[in-house]
């Protein structure tokens, strides 16, 4: 048995694999984010420690005590900032915080040959502008860390006692030389850092360390190995199977991503386009990012006094593709590709007296799928060839959304048994590897395939007029935000 722990956004989730990789258990446990200010997204990094043991606990404990490895998978970019104490000085700083623009800009001065050096545009989601942030506007805490660790890593800090990280999660961060997969002096100096303050690198199978002799104990378990892992969308990837040039998958969590595998790294900064390392060593993947997905819906079902996002997406359904001019532009919390946009919000347009709440929530799913496009508009202009992706996340459960993705983004969708699961599994397989010395290729087969759903036709021309809106409509908002 295998133990893989994603530390998500909106929760920690623990799974439990067995040898030949089938899921036979899962927990959860939520959790929650805090918004002080505008543009501003934190969490209690001790709130991910409590959720994980929650998440844990509530599996089988007969099944807990047969776990060989442990594989974590998070969240990417969180800026965790420890003191000579090893605890956190300040609350943690999320890939959707939007507060580090001004200092993107200044991050690229202090060092010109950043994106040669990156493979990345600087953006407010990355760890490094974070970093930059808390120079300028909090001198003490800057002043006072020792550490900077991503959430995954902090869960593995309080877990095995380690300071260390993989490949794919570091990537994000704008410190690390995505070429070379090693840590960047010169990106480190440019926030007045260095490689001191940075975790141990390895590859994503690689063990970093073992369990605590109390955390083990409690979670009745040996003193089992715990492999680096992956940031979420390289772990969610490989359960799925996409770990050879060309393969994609289409990931509707809180964000969205659009992830393709590739054999070289290609990056292309101009386009906001994503370029980083996956959680295999020689592999390297592309990515379009939103920075909203699937909490458009809970959001949207919320605002509407729906009961939840099942509810939300029968009534779309009801209704129907296309069904009136009602536009929704998914940019809660701003937006990364083709973008890179952190202060855009989004938007209703074109309601009137007949707008019902079916209408508006056939136009928010309608919104994420024109969002989307823009953002696989922007890797198929960086050479990206794709005709397939795998869906995973909370939204691949609507076979209604996933019509209307296929049909506007112009692929093949295919839903996988176990897709939900997401990075856990992921983090699991990895743990597999890293124990047994088992091929990749062997471990990270794809799941069996659920349902494929081909791209319409007729409803991608039903749509074009709307997404043409949606895209002049974007254009007039970014003109007029605060």
């Amino acid at each position: 048995m295998f133990l893989g722990i994603d530390i998500g956004t909106s929760g920690v989730k623990a799974v439990i694999t067995g040898e030949t990789g089938d899921v036979v258990a899962q927990g959860t446990a939520e959790l929650s984010v805090s918004r002080p200010h505008p543009l501003w997204s934190e969490q209690a990094p001790d709130d991910w420690i409590r959720a994980t043991h929650q998440a844990v606990l509530s599996l089988d404990p007969a099944l807990r005590a047969q776990v060989r490895g442990l594989g974590l998978a998070g969240q990417m970019h969180g800026a965790t900032l420890l003191g000579a104490d090893d605890r956190p000085l300040r609350p943690a700083i999320l890939w959707n915080d939007g507060r580090s623009f001004a200092e993107c800009e200044q991050l690229e001065a202090a060092e010109p040959r950043s994106r040669a050096i990156t493979g990345n545009i600087a953006m407010p989601g990355f760890t490094a502008p974070k970093l930059a942030w808390v120079r300028n506007h909090e001198p003490e805490v800057f002043a006072a860390t020792r550490s900077v660790l991503l959430p995954k890593d902090y869960v593995r800090l309080a877990l095995t006692g380690d300071k260390a990280s993989d490949m794919s999660d570091s990537a994000g961060t704008l410190w690390l030389d995505v070429a070379r997969r090693a840590w960047s002096p010169e990106m480190l100096a440019a926030t007045d850092l260095d490689e001191s303050h940075m975790p141990r690198l390895h590859e994503g199978p690689e063990v970093t360390g073992v369990l605590r002799q109390d955390v083990a104990q409690g979670w009745g378990m040996d003193r089992v190995a715990v492999v680096a892992g992956a940031g979420d969308n390289a772990a969610g990837a490989l359960g799925v199977g996409v770990l050879s040039d060309g393969q994609g998958m289409l990931s509707l969590g809180t964000s969205g991503v659009i992830f393709v595998a590739n054999a070289a790294f290609r990056p292309n900064p101009a386009e906001a386009v994503h370029a980083f390392c996956h959680a295999l060593p020689g592999v390297w993947h592309q990515m379009s990012v939103h920075l909203s997905a699937a909490s458009c819906i809970d959001w949207a079902a919320k605002a509407c006094n729906v009961a939840g996002p099942a509810e939300f997406f029968a009534l779309a359904e009801q209704v129907g593709p296309a069904c009136g001019p009602e536009l929704f532009l998914p940019y809660l919390s701003g937006e990364r590709t083709p973008h890179n946009d952190p202060h855009i919000r989004a938007a209703f347009l074109g309601l009137g007296n007949e707008s019902s709440t079916a209408q508006m929530a056939a136009a928010v799913l309608e919104g994420v799928a024109f969002a989307h496009a823009d953002g696989l508009d922007a890797l198929r202009n960086a050479g990206t060839q794709v005709e397939e992706l795998c869906v995973i996340g909370g939204g691949s459960r609507s076979a209604h959304w996933g019509r209307i993705l296929a049909s506007v983004l112009g692929v093949r969708l295919v839903y996988l048994h176990g897709g939900e699961v997401g990075p856990a599994l992921g983090g699991a397989r990895l743990a597999q590897i890293g124990v047994t010395g088992a091929p990749a290729a062997q471990v990270c087969t794809r799941p069996p395939v659920r349902a494929v759903i081909e791209p319409d036709p007729a409803l991608a021309a039903a749509l074009a007029s709307k997404r043409a809106r949606f895209r002049a409509a974007y254009a007039a908002l970014s003109q007029i935000k605060e």
